[in-house]
């Protein structure tokens, strides 16, 4: 039996957190076994807000490096450069004239955008969605990973397949969400009520996976928890069910074993061993990291033989949307 498919991307929008490793990239590995992976560096999706080209093509290269570095092999995964596989903005144009633009108006992310400022606020970030689920429609995915934030995303590239399939006959795969039930939102270190971002003004909120040891050290000693001072795991204690989440991933501890451990031990001997458990496991990717982003010619390998397995399944699917719609084949 062919294996099911799994498309998820990331932006080179800056560099990663362990939200993102947790959250995303772990589970990209560890999915890579059981299912036809296309792994994307969003590239396209980046320059809805502006970008320097020269630190967006040295993110670009970043992520690469870090999804390997993380575990995902490119004999297992299509590990490829959206904006190296035309059919994306292809897609994107076609699937543009079925969206609603109410459909757009309700995307959370935008209007979150919209109330920031009105500085940038241009049409790819409005249609930012639809290019979204072309991403995920051109491979057939049977299934997305996402966390909470991206459910939204995920249920317009739904509603755009049944509708194409409905108006033209069956074409797309209706893509299904894959939601890990434990540590899939990590949240910030200094306002646990939201998510981690490495685009949070204070860089005490996040831990990069580049971050070196001392670094790590402090922002975790600076944590926020509460005054309570007991050990537990409940959403009365957002601060301290946060960074036992971390400690139970690093660790492979369940929580359980984590709050018999430090019970009656106070926060500062926790965050002090937390410290240590992420800088153990991050310590390895770190490493593998600086050996790939310092190989170009292998980087470069990676990325092309990746966009040609990545261009050779969405043609497929393009050459079917083309015909459907009434184009001229090329």
């Amino acid at each position: 039996m062919d294996k099911k498919i799994v498309f998820s991307g990331v932006q080179p929008s800056g560099e990663l957190t362990i939200g993102n490793y947790i959250g995303a990239i772990k589970n990209f590995a560890e999915l890579q076994d059981e299912f036809n992976c296309y792994y994307c560096i969003v590239d396209l999706h980046a320059i809805t807000v502006p970008q320097v080209p020269k630190d967006l093509r040295k993110r670009s290269l970043d992520v690469l490096s870090l999804y390997m570095a993380c575990g995902i092999d490119p004999e297992k995964s299509t590990l490829f450069i959206q904006s190296h596989v035309p059919a994306h903005t292809e897609l994107t144009w076609v699937l543009n004239t079925i969206t609603y633009m109410g459909q757009l108006n309700r995307m959370t992310q935008f209007k979150e955008k919209s109330r920031k400022s009105d500085e940038n606020l241009n049409a790819g970030l409005y249609t930012y969605p639809v290019l979204m689920a072309s991403d995920i429609l051109l491979y057939q995915a049977d299934f997305v990973p996402v966390g909470e934030d991206q459910k939204q995303h995920l249920e317009l590239a739904r509603d755009l397949a049944e509708r194409f399939n409905y108006r033209y006959s069956d074409t797309f795969t209706v893509p299904e969400p894959l939601i890990r039930e434990f540590g899939a939102r990590i949240m910030s270190l200094q306002d646990p009520e939201s998510k981690m971002s490495k685009s949070d003004e204070d860089a005490n909120a996040f831990i990069l996976i580049l971050d070196d040891k001392d670094t790590i050290r402090r922002k975790i000693k600076r944590a926020v928890t509460d005054s309570l001072g007991i050990m537990a795991y409940n959403d009365e204690q957002p601060g301290l069910k946060n960074l036992i989440n971390i400690y139970s991933v690093f660790s492979n501890d369940d929580v359980e074993t984590i709050l018999k451990r430090y019970d009656g031990l106070g926060y500062g001997k926790f965050k002090e061993d937390l410290a240590e458990v992420v800088v153990e496991g991050i310590s390895p990717i770190q490493d593998k990291y600086k050996d790939l982003i310092n190989n170009k010619d292998y980087l470069e390998k990676v990325y092309k033989e990746g966009a040609e397995r990545a261009e050779y399944a969405a043609m497929k699917t393009l050459r079917k949307v083309y015909k459907k719609v009434g184009f001229i084949p090329r």
